[in-house]
């Protein structure tokens, strides 16, 4: 059809149910589709193993690692406890510490002069190689993992909290500083509001980071958690609850991560009316 002839209206009536009913499609699939994935690469592992007879202390058939999770159910909840403490107080602190470090050097140039450089250099020095003098300097308690993690998890939101604090636009600062917005105005209604998906981005790598910081601490030198589960389960050629552990820590990461995305929701109000729209 032309300019001159457009398509009939039955046409676009039914153009446009077609595109609605593709819509609706779209909309029923999405919820679904990781876990689509999620059954696919269990099915990809039942295959591999069935077919190529891939002893069990290499890969165990995913049908075994449930039963095992549930068997060992009493210790992998206590040493769960443990491990979830360390990332939530390692996290914590990383979340109180680097946002209000990253506005400070955002917004100060003499503070980014004389600390910047020396958190560079101390993002430099490899975490792995600071791990054993935490021990030896605080013990075998879950405090050194909980620095440990802090100290993994802090500069990568310690970044993203000075780029977000510097992406305003400096002329919506002049603008309300010529409408005699004070500075707790401009900084609630403006600077921060704009900052949040910077910031939010540097808390979902964090909280990523945390998971694995708290299992190479307890690798280092502890005497329960998850760590200390997997390296007794790997010496003892125990490969089923290496993958029951595997699972659990990949479900804490979910969680702490599913955490970060709700309160990344409830903080961004115009977040929610694009989604309603």
């Amino acid at each position: 059809m032309t300019a001159d002839n457009p398509a009939p209206p039955s046409d676009r009536r039914q153009r446009k149910g077609m595109g609605y009913s593709g819509n609706w499609t779209l909309r029923l699939l999405r919820p679904i589709l990781p876990a689509l994935v999620f059954v696919g690469l269990i099915v990809a592992w039942w295959l591999a193993v069935a077919l190529l007879n891939i002893p069990v202390y290499l890969l165990p058939p995913p049908q075994d690692v449930l039963p095992r999770l549930f068997a060992a159910r009493q210790s992998l909840w206590i040493n769960s406890l443990v491990t979830v403490e360390e990332i939530v107080l390692g996290f914590a602190l990383s979340v109180i510490t680097a946002i209000p470090l990253g506005l400070l050097i955002a917004l100060s140039p003499t503070a980014k002069r004389m600390l910047y450089p020396l958190l560079v250099f101390i993002q430099l020095v490899p975490k792995i190689a600071i791990a054993p003098l935490f021990v030896v300097w605080i013990g075998f308690g879950p405090t050194s993992k909980v620095m440990l993690t802090l100290l993994l998890t802090f500069f990568p939101l310690l970044l993203a909290s000075i780029a977000g604090f510097q992406i305003l636009d400096q002329r919506f600062l002049y603008l309300t500083r010529s409408m005699g917005a004070t500075v707790w105005q401009t900084f609630r209604y403006l600077r921060f509001p704009s900052a949040l998906p910077v910031i939010f981005g540097g808390l979902k790598t964090s909280a990523t980071i945390a998971a694995t910081a708290a299992i190479v601490a307890e690798f280092v030198g502890a005497n329960k958690g998850l760590g200390y589960v997997l390296l007794q389960a790997t010496g003892t050629l125990d490969t089923t609850l290496v993958f029951a552990v595997l699972f659990l820590l990949t479900i804490i990461g979910l969680a702490l991560n599913s955490v970060v995305e709700v309160l990344e929701y409830l903080m961004s109000p115009w977040r929610r009316r694009r989604d309603v729209n």
